[in-house]
């Protein structure tokens, strides 16, 4: 065998070596039972919340009126859906909400006590629907080829007008299989755009332990 060949093959063995030493710690999370509760006119949160959009086919939707995941929900009984690293939301053509996203400069969870006025992203429809607002709230790893949330906090207009402010967390399940989406949330139900942590919350909750097109979800609320 050519000493050149040779030469390559070691490199590569010890490139190879050298990532596998170096891959990051994935940080897990167990999707959270769903167990749809009305929340009432009341300011919620913060709840950390896990969501099993592990199907590559199946969208997951999740009301925060009622702080779970919901199964086949009616047109406006939704406010986001999930479905892998895609993330939606219940607003725009094809769609019976008046949902949005608007991505906020802040990093703080926290700091964020009162969400703009201002245009929030509609979804649009196409072979994978997107909101361009939360497409890319990830950092991609081409060594570890891992999905790192960036600390972006989102507002987020729910189908029926009202506010919420949400932090991406983590992406994997135990074992570190891609498709548990977590984020952390405080949903204003009681109207208006102030989402402002409570002090007397203390540590967040945490509540961890359908296919089809998400602009035709059917069912009752």
């Amino acid at each position: 065998m050519p000493a050149v060949l040779v030469g390559i093959i070691v490199v590569l063995a010890v490139v190879l070596v050298t990532m596998s030493f170096g891959r990051p710690v994935v940080e897990a999370h167990v999707p959270t039972p769903p167990d749809p509760s009305e929340a009432g006119e009341t300011l919620v949160g913060p709840i950390d919340y896990t969501v099993d959009a592990t199907s590559t086919g199946a969208w997951q939707f999740f009301d925060f009126s009622r702080g779970s995941v919901v199964v086949n929900p009616g047109p406006g009984e939704w406010d986001l859906a999930f479905r892998r690293f895609h993330i939606i939301a219940n607003g725009g053509p094809g769609f019976s909400g008046e949902g949005g996203i608007i991505r906020l400069d802040e990093t703080d969870f926290d700091a964020v006590s009162e969400l703009p006025d201002a245009p929030y992203v509609e979804t649009q429809v196409r072979r994978d629907s997107v909101n361009a607002a939360i497409e890319r709230w990830y950092a991609y790893g081409w060594t570890s080829h891992l999905l790192t949330p960036h600390p972006t906090v989102y507002g987020i207009r729910t189908a029926d007008g009202r506010y919420a402010k949400l932090q991406l967390r983590g992406y994997y399940c135990p074992g570190a299989q891609p498709g548990c989406l977590t984020f952390r949330y405080v949903y204003q139900g009681a109207g208006g755009r102030s989402v402002a942590t409570p002090a007397e919350a203390g540590e967040a909750v945490n509540r961890e332990p359908d296919a089809g097109d998400p602009s035709r979800a059917s069912g009752g609320r």
